[in-house]
């Protein structure tokens, strides 16, 4: 019997051993195969080439360990998969994650990734570190995550996480436009979808120190199990719909470096206990329903650096840990109710860059210790009830570039040495009780584009040294007490664009002849002054115009001959002294008649003997010329070739360049300024007809010495965008010039001029019906989407504005001016300063300046929006953002200039074009689609 279970041992014992290299291969050879079967669902891709099949005789010892992205113990099992940035496509579903028993790491961020989370991933045991970030992943958050009890970093964020379809979005409840929101619903399922709750269970992984899900679709509260992670230093739950209150136990969160509630639907009180967190760099608490006060503590620990808690209801004081908080680099706490004392709630910050305070109730003076704040680049504190004088202090912040102190109680001069803040780009003291003359330094900043100081008590005239400001877009003094005249050096200001408004002061003497140059100007108010003589002419020459405003003046004589003048409503000329013009409200021109003779001898000789010696001269400088004309013309001619040597003009087309270049320098009379028909940013706009009849548009910038830095870059941006795509809504680049003397751009001439244009004036607006504007909005939408989806590298416009986007005769649209482009790679920054038109622009540049599709998107659903209304929606924006449940009917957006729509057909497609630009303008980025699906839908006639 002995002898047997000694037989029996030995055996037993053979067979474990003869296990042991089994097992070691087995574990290998399954996870082989998973990869490989992984692989073959997601199709031929290069990132994926060195996975292959070994040949049969290696077979059972097939081993992973030298794939791309895989990495191995020393036992040979694969223990880590990093595909991450590798523009991986496809699904994770065939993905066997119970192949892996001792994976540690599984990274597959920023990758073109799609359907579900496996359930099966809770199988990985041993898993420490899953990131599965930016993709368009869109099942619910799998419970069995819950499982992975040794995971220290769990990062899903920016994923399309999904659940049920957000009612907000069909606020009316009816099914009149039924087959446009089914095909909104399909269309919103495969792009945007919302998501589930986020697990409870989730509050198990005891050592999880990061948890990012923002920037998904999570709704309902966030569950109190989160504050049992006493290894967390980084929650991200931002740009979700998270609804309820904060977990008072994320107090007991000791660790907690980085809290990012902001832009949710979380509402009630802030625990106090949050200040108990002593080790909190980075709290975002900024645009939900808060009430009650912020934690006073809030810097307890000494170590915060960025705090948002803007667009909520807080009340109370500013929490007395911030006033020494050194450590403070950027803060936003405008649009509440807070109150406190601005000069003792607040103290010296070395490391401040950004701070709004804007639109609460704070009271007090400005302290001179913001002067002491030296790297500041925006303070903004309007709408407050603010006293006092702007101390001198704040005129030693040499970083600043915005100042915005408007509608406040600020009283006393501007100071004197305000021009010593040379990076400053705008400034507004609007509606306080400033009083003094405007100091002449203001001139002295070169940089500034937005100049608010209306609605004061200033005195004294307008320095002509304003006429420097040569980037100036806009100029408000209006309301204040001024006298003196127009100076003539305000017609410098060529970049002037948004409005020009003089009015409500005692403004005397003539109009400038000069402000005919403001050709990119869209309104002008000069009404309600003291102003004779004639309206000059040259205001004919402001073609941009939409808005004029000239009554309650002294004004006589004819109305410039002008669209804008003929189309301006009577009231805008009402008042003067004796204005006539073929229009409502005046009376008729009499003919020109011959002045009369005043009846001094002595003028008489005067002009006789003046005339005579003005004939005499004119006659020999003709003899003159005559004699050196053949002279000169030799030399000037040889200079001219010379000169055309030294350009570099490549034109993309079939024409000829040296003779394209010399009938451009013609048929714009050499660039004249009676050929221009707009000014830009960078440049002027000129109509070139050709000897041919051909008709372009010229964009000049200035010469090579002359150009600045931004100049430069704008025109390389332009041509790097536009050198290379096609497309039948983008305008077309015919070629360009570069050299020495010139630097322009060639483009088709789009007849009807920029859609802003059109809908600003009522005859465009209704010729422009909805048939077309459907059209315009498509066409902008299919341009969009071959610009992110069809270019490699995908290219950013940034600036998708009614401005740039320019009809042809038959309305068809085409997106131009590219200045602001820019290439997105995966391999460099894309993180820039912002750029774009105001009220266009993406709200997440606020906190961020990376630059994504998505910032085209928010361009576009207000572009769209614009269109169906008839004018920018900026109120309608501002109230989709403020409430979770805004109420929009078709009828109360549609331009009412615009018979409303005939038949359900049209009805239907107007409500899916509303919805649609509604989904496009939302608040996060992600919950924004692409123009892809976008143009997608528009082109299959879904509606």
């Amino acid at each position: 019997m002995a002898n047997y279970q000694e037989k029996y041992l030995s055996l037993t014992l053979f067979i474990a051993l003869l296990a042991l290299p089994c097992n070691a291969i087995s574990v290998p050879n399954r996870e082989a195969k998973a990869l490989l079967k992984w692989k073959e669902s997601l199709g031929n891709q290069s990132i994926l080439q060195s996975w292959v099949t070994p040949a049969p005789a290696n077979a059972s010892t097939q081993s992973p360990c030298r794939w791309r992205g895989i990495t191995c113990n020393n036992a040979g099992n694969v223990i880590e998969i990093n595909l991450a940035y590798t523009g991986l496509k496809g699904t994770v579903d065939n993905l066997d994650f119970s192949s892996f028993p001792n994976l540690l790491r599984l990274d597959l961020k920023v990758n073109q990734l799609s359907g579900k989370i496996p359930s099966n991933i809770g199988l990985l045991s041993k898993l420490q570190f899953l990131d599965l970030s930016t993709n368009s992943l869109n099942s619910e958050l799998p419970v069995s995550l819950a499982n992975l009890t040794q995971v220290y970093e769990l990062d899903i964020s920016r994923n399309n996480i999904t659940g049920e379809l957000d009612p907000r979005l069909f606020p009316d409840g009816t099914s009149r436009s039924k087959t446009g929101l089914i095909s909104l619903k399909r269309f919103l399922l495969q792009d945007t979808l919302l998501s589930g709750r986020i697990p409870d269970e989730i509050g198990n992984l005891q050592h999880l120190s990061l948890l990012a899900l923002d920037g998904s679709h999570f709704y309902g509260p966030i569950p109190p199990s989160l504050g049992n992670l006493s290894s967390l230093t980084v929650l991200r739950l931002s740009g979700l719909q998270l609804s309820g209150s904060i977990p008072v136990s994320f107090g007991t969160l000791s660790k907690l470096t980085v809290l990012y509630l902001h832009i949710n639907h979380l509402s009630g009180f802030v625990p106090e206990e949050l200040g108990n967190i002593s080790s909190l760099v980075v709290l975002h608490l900024a645009e939900n329903n808060f009430s009650g006060n912020l934690p006073p503590e809030v810097c307890g620990g000494g170590k915060l650096v960025n705090f948002s808690a803007s667009f909520n209801n807080f009340s109370g004081p500013i929490p007395k840990s911030l006033k020494n908080c050194k450590t403070l680099y950027r803060v936003r706490l405008e649009y509440n109710q807070l109150t406190g004392n601005i000069a003792q709630d607040f103290g010296v910050y070395p490391n401040l860059t950004y701070i709004d305070l804007s639109y609460n109730k704070l009271s007090g003076e400005l302290s001179p210790n913001w002067g002491e704040c030296l790297n500041l680049t925006l303070l903004k504190a309007a709408g407050n009830m603010i006293g006092g004088k702007i101390p001198d202090e704040i005129t030693q912040l040499n970083q600043l570039m915005g100042l915005d102190l408007s509608s406040n109680q600020i009283s006393g001069i501007i100071p004197a040495q305000v021009g010593k803040l040379s990076k400053l780009l705008s400034l507004s003291l609007k509606d306080n009780k400033l009083s003094g003359p405007i100091p002449a330094g203001i001139g002295g900043l070169p940089n500034l584009q937005s100049l608010d100081l209306s609605a004061n008590m200033l005195r004294g005239p307008i320095p002509y040294q304003l006429g420097d400001c040569s980037k100036l877009q806009n100029l408000r003094l209006n309301e204040n007490h001024l006298n003196g005249t127009i100076p003539y050096q305000i017609g410098n200001l060529v970049a002037l664009q948004d409005i020009l408004d003089f009015s409500y002061n005692s403004l005397s003497g003539e109009i400038p002849s000069q402000l005919g140059k403001l050709t990119s100007l869209e309104n002008l108010n000069l009404s309600h002054n003291n102003l004779t003589g004639k309206i000059p002419s040259s205001l004919s020459n402001l073609r941009s115009l939409v808005a004029v405003n000239l009554s309650h003046n002294n004004l006589e004589g004819p109305l410039p001959n002008s669209n804008i003048f003929r189309s301006a409503q009577p009231e805008a000329f009402s008042n003067n002294k004796d204005l006539c013009g073929e229009r409502e409200g005046l009376k008729p021109c009499s003919p020109t008649s011959t002045e009369k003779n005043s009846g001094n001898d002595k003028h008489k000789v005067v002009v006789i003997v003046v005339a005579s010696l003005a004939s005499i001269s004119i006659f020999l400088m003709v003899c003159v010329w005559i004699l050196a004309f053949l002279h000169r013309r030799s030399v000037n001619q040889s200079k001219i070739e010379g000169s055309e040597k030294r350009e570099n003009f490549f034109l993309i087309g079939h024409f000829n360049g040296k003779l394209m270049y010399k009938d451009i320098l013609e048929a714009t009379k050499n660039f004249d300024e009676t050929c221009c028909i707009g000014v830009g940013g960078f440049g002027k706009v000129y109509r070139a007809e050709m000897p041919d009849g051909q008709v372009f548009a010229v964009k000049k910038l200035s010469s090579h010495d002359e150009m600045e830095i931004e100049e430069v870059k704008s025109f390389k941006n332009e041509v790097a965008a536009l050198t290379e795509i096609r497309h039948r809504n983008i305008v077309k680049l015919y070629g360009f010039c570069s050299g020495k003397r010139q630097y322009f751009l060639v483009y088709e001439f789009m007849e009807r001029g920029s859609l802003a244009k059109i809908l600003s004036n009522d005859v465009g607006a209704k010729e422009l019906d909805w048939t077309k504007r459907i059209r315009v909005i498509k066409g902008v939408a299919h341009a969009l989407s071959y610009m992110h989806h069809d270019c490699v590298p995908p290219i950013i416009h940034r600036d998708i504005s009614s401005k740039n986007v320019l009809l042809s005769s038959e309305f068809e649209a085409c997106v131009s001016d590219f200045g602001t482009a820019r290439l997105l790679t995966h391999d460099s920054s894309n993180w820039t300063a912002v750029a774009g038109t105001y009220g266009y622009v993406a709200p997440e540049l606020a906190y961020s300046m990376a630059v994504t599709e998505k910032c085209d998107v928010y361009s576009f659903g207000v572009l769209a929006l614009e269109v169906l209304m008839g004018k920018h929606p900026g109120e309608l924006i501002s109230y989709l953002h403020s409430f979770s449940d805004p109420r929009i009917g078709l009828a109360d957006v549609l331009d009412p200039r615009l018979s409303p729509p005939i038949g359900q057909k049209d009805e239907d497609e107007l409500s899916f074009m509303l919805n649609l630009a509604i989904l496009c303008s939302h608040a996060y980025p992600r919950s924004r689609p692409t123009m892809r699906s976008v143009s997608q839908q528009l082109e299959a006639g879904c509606l």
